[in-house]
């Protein structure tokens, strides 16, 4: 009896164990699921996405409102990007157009309605003047409740702190808010992005929640259409990739499948597009995704259209060849063309910017006396007390080292709890002191602030590429073409504005009897001729003082107040920041991490501006520490003398 005890266990606790006690295992006949999935529409759609970003979710809805079928393909399920975004008002418009021309192609019975009952129109969920701003999320505008998710700029400063003649100044510049449209105009749909960037900033928006407004109408579109039994105008897989093979499988049509991943190539050079089902998970630290086991691939046949805009680094478009090279900005410090980068910090606190947007320019002097220059920028949301997104400049000489700065002896490994502890803490403590320059709020109180995001360190370095076709049938766009420089919102803006209305334009030329390759080489021309203007307009954030979203006017207006030409530029040196990026590599996908510091809500308003320069009130600081020791040493030589005479005359 022992004996068959003791093989009871050892079979128990053997492989065959679990197939014995788990009573949840999964039914799945080779190469398919259990239930099967409905790919009604999804054959050789006239519009393919691949990534559902702004560029590409707005260039669905310019096909959608062209009476073409549209495929959306993206990774990461809803959307989560964080950041605030300043966009132009030509945003609107182009969402006022999208509504009139789906209320016209479709009626009212193919528009998607709102949980009150009425029309979901993208214009009015983005910003209405006779609904609510403030704290909302996109779903619950999409509810019913009157609300839309932008707000606008009704503060627009300009903070200059650079020295002149060796000695601080500032200047201060409050410019008068940008009205916002009354009505769309269609004549602001297609204009050279250096016009509509060289315009001001009218809203502010959570990029999150203009995502989600413009994925939640592609969906209901989507479900309303398979509701009724039609053939859905929208497909959307959320949870997707174009499929990079089998790994498990090493021969047949696997193998094959591996050698030319989801993008098959027909004989007149088009692609024939598959794609995968993909699971994602956090492997040590890091984002993971593999292809979800048991699901078959999915042809997606030939679309007339696919667009990558995946961000800027695509592993799709560099499967397709794309490349992109640095781009060269003069800063006219002697060294002639330079690559266009720079280092900031990026950090969100829950403070009350309000519908505000403030830049700053400072100068800062390495050990030296080499100047640098730093900008800084405050973004926050109207009747939002929760938004206060805020970047700062890191400047070439800082470089964040323990070491070099005491707080761990030499040797230290750089991945040591130690080190890395020490590094995060010296990058809050110059985080905080920027950040209050820029909001005069004291470093003691942005301490007390809760904390639900950075600070984080970030390269921004500008990339484009030589031509968007990548296909017969194919561009890249959006970031994943080029990146100018971020901090005026102007990728977002260049993608789901430019990039997105020339795919307007290539279904207006095809309707006029344009062939499908003369089109996409027009579209193909225009996406670069966007991203162009977009670095044409960035160049003066790497080498001038005024930031591009104040608006050409505004600009010389400030230049006419602080005496200062935007053309100049100050010392820089590469040597210290490809330093400061060996102690800890940067991650551009750790924007999805959030790291929480509680602490309370800032829910009062920013103090006001003071006149004079930081530096100044440091001197004075200084000058009062000193008078009062002197006070002090008189008065201590004032009481020695009382002493000695009292005990004189005692």
């Amino acid at each position: 009896m022992k004996n068959l005890r003791l093989a009871l266990v050892g079979r128990l606790s053997g492989s065959a164990a679990p197939d014995a006690l788990d009573q949840a295992k999964r039914f799945r006949r080779r190469g398919r699921t259990r239930i099967e999935a409905d790919w009604t529409g999804i054959q050789n759609p006239d519009f393919l996405a691949l990534g559902l970003g702004a560029t590409s979710m707005m260039s669905m809805l310019w096909s959608l409102a062209h009476g073409r079928q549209c495929v959306g393909v993206e990774l990461r399920g809803d959307p989560s990007l964080g950041v605030h975004w300043n966009i132009r008002e030509d945003f609107w418009h182009h969402l006022g157009l999208i509504d009139q021309l789906m209320l016209e192609r479709y009626g009212e019975e193919g528009i998607p309605r709102k949980g009150d009952g009425g029309l979901f129109k993208l214009r009015e969920a983005f910003y209405s003047p006779v609904t609510e701003p403030g704290d909302v999320y996109a779903d619950e505008c999409i509810a019913g409740e009157a609300a839309h998710v932008s707000g606008l700029v009704h503060h627009t400063e300009f903070i200059d702190d650079r020295y002149v003649d060796g000695k601080p100044q500032r200047v201060i510049t409050v410019l008068n808010p940008a009205k916002p449209p009354d009505e769309h105009d269609p004549a602001k749909v297609g204009r050279d992005m250096v016009t509509v960037l060289d315009g001001p900033s009218t809203f502010q928006a959570g990029a999150s929640e203009v995502l989600v407004m413009l994925r939640r109408y592609l969906e209901m579109i989507e479900e309303m259409d398979i509701a009724r039994g039609v053939t859905p105008r929208v497909r959307l897989f959320l949870s997707h990739r174009v499929a990079v093979g089998d790994e498990g499988d090493g021969d047949g049509f696997f193998k094959w499948m591996r050698q030319e991943d989801g993008f098959v190539s027909l004989p007149d050079g088009r692609k024939r597009i598959l794609i995968e089902e993909v699971q994602e998970f956090d492997y040590r630290g890091r984002y993971r995704r593999i292809r979800r086991p048991g699901s078959p691939l999915i042809d997606l046949g030939v679309p007339e259209l696919f667009m990558i805009a995946q961000g800027f680094d695509s592993s799709d478009a560099d499967r397709l060849g794309f490349r992109q090279e640095e781009v060269e900005v003069d800063h006219h410090d002697g060294r002639g063309p330079v690559v266009a980068q720079a280092d900031y910090l990026a950090g969100f606190l829950e403070m009350q910017v309000g519908g505000r947007l403030r830049r700053r320019i400072a100068s800062e002097f390495d050990k030296e006396g080499n100047e640098y220059w730093v900008r800084q920028i405050a973004v926050g949301h109207e009747d939002d007390p929760e938004v206060g997104w805020i970047l700062v400049q890191v400047p070439d000489f800082k470089t964040f080292d323990p070491i070099l700065a005491g707080l761990v002896p030499p040797g230290t490994p750089k991945r040591s709890k130690e080190y890395l502890n020490a590094y995060q803490q010296l990058l809050r403590e110059y985080y905080l002191e920027q950040v209050s320059l820029i909001t005069e709020v004291p470093v003691s109180e942005l301490e007390k602030i809760q904390s639900p995001y950075g600070p984080k360190l970030f390269s921004l370095i500008e990339k484009c590429g030589a031509d968007a076709l990548v296909a017969a049938n194919g561009v890249v766009a959006g970031d994943s073409f080029g990146n100018g420089h971020f901090m005026t919102s102007g990728g977002a803006v260049t993608g789901m504005v430019g990039h997105a209305s020339r795919v307007h334009r290539y279904w207006e030329a095809r309707d006029e009897g344009a062939s499908p390759q003369q089109a996409i080489r027009e579209l193909a021309d225009q996406i670069k001729v966007d991203t162009l203007g977009w670095l044409q307009v960035s160049a003066q954030e790497f080498s001038q003082a005024v930031p591009i979203n104040f608006g050409e006017e505004r600009i010389r207006a400030i230049e006419e107040q602080t005496g200062r030409s935007s053309g100049e530029r100050a010392t820089t040196i590469d040597a210290t920041r490809r330093h400061r990026h060996s102690l800890v590599p940067l991650d551009h996908s750790d924007w999805r991490r959030l790291s929480v510091r509680s602490g309370r809500l800032h829910t009062v308003d920013l103090p006001p501006i003071l006149d004079n320069h930081p530096a100044e009130r440091q001197m004075m600081c200084a000058a009062a520490d000193g008078d009062m020791s002197m006070a002090a040493e008189d008065s201590a030589q004032m009481r020695e003398p009382v002493a000695a005479g009292a005990g004189s005359a005692s």
